[in-house]
């Protein structure tokens, strides 16, 4: 099993939901957080709570995701492990009381969800591939990408949602076929029906009836077990260009 202990790991959008439960358990498990987000006062606060660091990055504009990491270098050292939990999921169908889809709009969950984890894996790929290999398979990083069941099974109104993480789980082999030579594993996790920032707004008799739809456990996952999914891929040397779907068995209805 891979150590990353004492190294640095950043994790975008480790605010909030998924993300700050795995920047938790991966500070916990012995790695230097660095935190990506655009909510300073969350982010802030949840980068104290862990012993990390806290930057303001947007990871739609690669400008700021190379300052973050230089940021990062500078404050904790190289990032051996990146995880891309940044990402917004705004609903709208192709076509709606007979107007097309914002264009506009498609185009921010794009950047944002795809763009983004594409800015902050390659160029913390850069600077991973320049650090010293730590064990005898020559392994220099691990970069963890979050795409969605909706990748696959896309529900009406998640157009803009389903292609950004359809593009995640398309860039998923490739993007380790690249950095295989570097010591550089990729994995990406398909999460399903989460207990997120976004569910937990919803009233309960809604989050219980979303949770049922699940075969097994009939619940809306623990964002832990997210976090406990990538500690995992993080330790487990043979785990690489795969995606993972972490969902229950649910196979989402088109409504």
């Amino acid at each position: 099993m891979q150590d990353w202990n004492g190294m640095a790991a950043v994790v975008t959008g480790g605010a909030s939901g998924l993300g700050a439960a795995t920047a938790a358990r991966l500070a916990a498990g012995g790695l230097k957080l660095a935190l990506f987000d655009l909510d300073e006062a969350r982010g802030a606060a949840h980068a104290a709570a862990i012993g990390g660091v806290f930057l303001r990055v947007d990871v739609s504009d690669p400008m700021s995701v190379a300052a973050g990491l230089d940021q990062v270098e500078a404050a904790i050292g190289t990032p051996r492990v990146l995880v891309n939990c940044a990402g917004i999921g705004p609903a709208a169908k192709t076509v709606s009381r007979g107007a097309a889809h914002d264009p506009a709009l498609f185009d921010k969950v794009v950047r944002i969800n795809l763009i983004g984890s594409f800015n902050c894996a390659s160029q913390a790929a850069a600077r991973m591939a320049a650090a010293d290999p730590i064990d005898a398979d020559g392994a220099r990083g691990v970069i963890v990408n979050t795409a969605s069941v909706a990748a696959f099974d896309g529900q009406v109104g998640q157009i803009a949602y389903a292609a950004s993480k359809g593009g995640i789980v398309g860039m998923t082999l490739p993007m380790a076929r690249d950095l295989a030579d570097k010591g550089i594993r990729v994995c990406t996790i398909a999460p399903g029906l989460f207990l997120t920032p976004l569910l937990q707004g919803m009233p309960d008799e809604v989050q219980q009836s979303l949770g049922a739809q699940v075969p097994f456990p009939s619940r809306l996952g623990d964002p832990d077990e997210y976090a406990a999914m990538v500690e995992h891929i993080t330790r487990n040397p043979m785990l690489n260009g795969e995606v993972i779907r972490l969902d229950g068995a649910i196979r989402m209805a088109p409504r």
